[in-house]
């Protein structure tokens, strides 16, 4: 293999783009805004056009934020669509390498391992990049920017702060050019990895350049940040051992689903929402064939606050009865019944597959218990094939209830 290289692709203003090249508009000239209007004025901006952050928009801001202007064209987010050109993009990226040298960062960003192909090529990183960018925008009208360096985190920090200031759209730093293009990065906010809260604590200790954090003392810096503390001594000194072919599997996996309410709901209000979240989370659990032994439970409130909580069952089960009874308990034990309610998650963990046998419930007539299982997977197999939709409790036609809107939702958004 030839010496690491590593090149990252960011598609511009994506969801932006989209809409404008969907709809025959330059996204240089064109002031589109991507926001649901009928969420009201609090709605948070998903993308603005190239031509409005060239006007100081930013990239992300809630909709009673932007600045006053008469010809704002707003575009409904429409997550499939978004999902499709994304996956468009990734083929077009996987004609040039491996499956196994692509690691997808997000919807419109990548990392490529392209070190391997430059020989194949006969290209420089650079030029492997440009193709890749030229070919994407040539089939699908997209715009992208380029990172190169010999690690994943210089390829970022190449990216992040230096490839929009390039005619091509890429940049490149390597580990000899840290001195001259990473020591002196500050704010360290506009460092991938380093955040506004992070940012503060080493700003408490005199470090406000990647320089800085360069020379810092290694057992100081673990003091203070523990493990974290070497990370960030390596990157500042372009020290990132990541490979993109060692894939990451977690130890233990776990399946969740949330919800941010529309508006308050009182506590009595909230258990129809764990019901329906349940209800759909339980069912992805059932098909995937898994069992859950522990249920989490996260309220947040209105105004600020809220709790998290979890309990292991006694028996590992994916009956949605069970399931939600348990979430009950622990809501009934933690809620503030005069608090209003905002946000609602729940989790499963400790998860394992379903081998055609289990534990029975002593408690439960086991020819019982059968017949319940076999209704809910009955149900199941029918909103499988006929949409989520298909099959709703009666409690779906309540004002209170979320159920059918969500489910025509992807990633909270249209569509």
């Amino acid at each position: 293999m030839k010496e690491k290289v590593i090149g990252v692709i960011d598609m511009r203003a994506f969801y932006s783009y989209v809409e404008c090249v969907d709809k025959g508009l330059d996204p240089w000239t064109t002031p589109l805004v991507v926001a649901d209007k009928e969420r009201g004025s609090n709605t948070i901006i998903l993308s603005v056009t190239p031509y409005l952050k060239s006007l100081g928009v930013p990239s992300r801001l809630r909709l009673k934020e932007l600045p006053k202007r008469d010809d704002y064209i707003f575009a409904v987010p429409r997550m499939e669509r978004y999902l499709e050109r994304s996956s468009t993009v990734m083929s077009i990226i996987l004609e040039f390498i491996d499956e196994e040298d692509l690691h997808i960062y997000s919807i419109d960003e990548a990392f490529l391992n392209i070190g391997p192909y430059l020989d194949y090529y006969k290209m420089s990183p650079r030029q492997l990049i440009y193709k890749i960018k030229t070919t994407i925008q040539e089939r699908t009208g997209l715009e992208c920017t380029g990172g190169i360096g010999d690690s994943l985190f210089l390829a970022k920090v190449a990216l992040d702060r230096y490839a929009k200031k390039q005619k091509d759209g890429i940049a490149e730093i390597y580990k000899k050019d840290i001195k001259e293009k990473l020591w002196p990065v500050t704010p360290l906010s506009n460092i991938w990895g380093i955040g506004a809260n992070l940012e503060r604590r080493l700003n408490a200790l005199g470090m406000y350049k990647m320089g800085d954090i360069a020379k810092a003392n290694r057992e100081y810096m673990r003091m203070h940040f523990g493990i974290i503390g070497d990370d960030l001594v390596d990157h500042a000194n372009g020290i990132d051992n990541s490979n993109i072919r060692e894939k990451y599997t977690p130890k233990e996996t776990s399946l969740t689903n949330g919800q941010v309410l529309f508006k308050d709901y009182s506590s009595e209000e909230a258990k129809l929402i764990i019901k329906e979240l349940s209800d759909d989370l339980t069912m992805r659990l059932r098909l995937e064939g898994k069992l859950t032994g522990c249920v989490h439970l996260y309220i947040g409130y209105s105004k600020s606050g809220g709790f998290a909580s979890q309990t292991s069952l006694m028996i590992e089960t994916d009956d949605s009865d069970i399931i939600f009874e348990t979430l009950m308990e622990i809501y009934n034990k933690h809620v503030t019944p005069t608090l209003y309610i905002r946000r609602i998650s729940i989790a499963f963990s400790k998860l394992r597959y379903f081998n055609n046998y289990e534990q029975l419930n002593l408690f439960i007539d086991p020819i019982e218990q059968e017949k319940k299982r076999n209704l809910q997977y009955t149900i199941d197999k029918i909103v499988q094939k006929y949409g989520k939709n298909s099959i709703l409790r009666t409690s779906s036609l309540l004002e209170s209830s979320t159920i059918r809107e969500r489910h025509q939702l992807i990633g909270g958004h249209k569509r």
